[in-house]
């Protein structure tokens, strides 16, 4: 397995992807991009392609499909990052910090270290592309069943074992986490 970055050249493998799940197909990985209103009105698949050229995130690769899907930018491309409790900066200098928002990971490839792998790719992504830091905003799963569907932030478990530290805890279930690079 490989990953790769989310490019002109793999946009097919990132639609082939998106489409096996109705949920991901609708948000297309945007809904950290736009507010509610544009996310009513906009082709989200148009506005994820609109943004190829631009960081967005990197796909696990197994033969010739993409298995897996990190988005991984820096933070202020992100607008609603800014107006969620749970997602709110620390600092008002956001400069130099990227954010992993969302995993996705196809139900094929589901319990085999691919959500790690991303995570993996994505701090090193980050830090080559020059970022200070990068933090994520998972899901404390201790102790609780979830489904797979409410994971989409990653653990908090996975993030700690990938060198992140907790910042502070947001809500009863949610945390904000960041690794300097």
């Amino acid at each position: 397995m490989k990953v790769v970055e989310l490019t002109q050249e793999t946009w097919p493998l990132a639609e082939a992807l998106f489409s096996t799940s109705k949920t991901v197909e609708w948000c297309f990985c945007t809904w950290f991009m736009q507010t509610n209103a544009e996310m009513k009105v906009n082709d989200n698949r148009e506005v994820l392609r609109a943004r190829l050229g631009s960081p967005i995130g990197l796909l696990a690769v197994d033969g010739a499909e993409a298995v897996g899907w990190v988005a991984v930018a820096p933070r202020a491309s992100y607008s609603r990052l800014a107006r969620s409790k749970i997602t709110a900066p620390i600092s008002d200098d956001i400069s130099g910090v990227w954010s992993v928002t969302c995993f996705y990971v196809h139900r094929s490839a589901r319990r085999q270290g691919v959500t790690s792998l991303l995570l993996d790719a994505a701090v090193d992504h980050a830090a080559k592309a020059g970022a200070k830091s990068i933090e994520g905003y998972p899901i404390d799963t201790e102790g609780r069943k979830l489904q797979a569907g409410e994971l989409y932030h990653g653990r908090l478990a996975m993030f700690l074992d990938a060198g992140f530290e907790l910042v502070e805890r947001r809500g009863t279930r949610r945390a904000l986490v960041s690794r300097a690079l």
